[in-house]
């Protein structure tokens, strides 16, 4: 994966944002394997949705969590499959097509 490093890109508050399959990363930050593996993870998602409806659903998704309790970006399913599965080394080899859609629904509180 390809990393450049700015002062732009991402927002100020994140570390890392991929933009077609580029990470682009804060200047003056680290990142780790991690970091990496987020966003391949989120590569992946790009690569068997489509780039445009990658960014169409994302952005759907969020406005429609904004008003919802909680962290609206954070509760993307395509964050949540990310983050969930971003200590996995080997993730990417075993997931499964659309795994993005078993985080689509919010997890139920007990």
């Amino acid at each position: 994966m390809k990393i450049i490093h700015n002062r732009f890109i991402p927002f100020r508050g994140f570390k890392a944002s991929n933009l077609l399959g580029v990470m682009f990363v804060r200047r003056g930050l680290k990142v780790n394997e991690v970091d990496i593996r987020h966003e391949r993870i989120h590569t992946r998602q790009m690569l068997e949705l489509g780039i445009v409806m990658f960014y169409v659903l994302y952005l759907i998704e969020w406005l429609v969590r904004l008003p919802m309790r909680g962290n609206a970006y954070r509760s993307i399913s395509f964050e949540r499959e990310a983050y969930a599965n971003q200590g996995d080394a080997d993730y990417l080899h075993s997931r499964r097509l659309y795994a993005w859609r078993h985080y689509f629904r919010k997890k139920k509180k007990h």
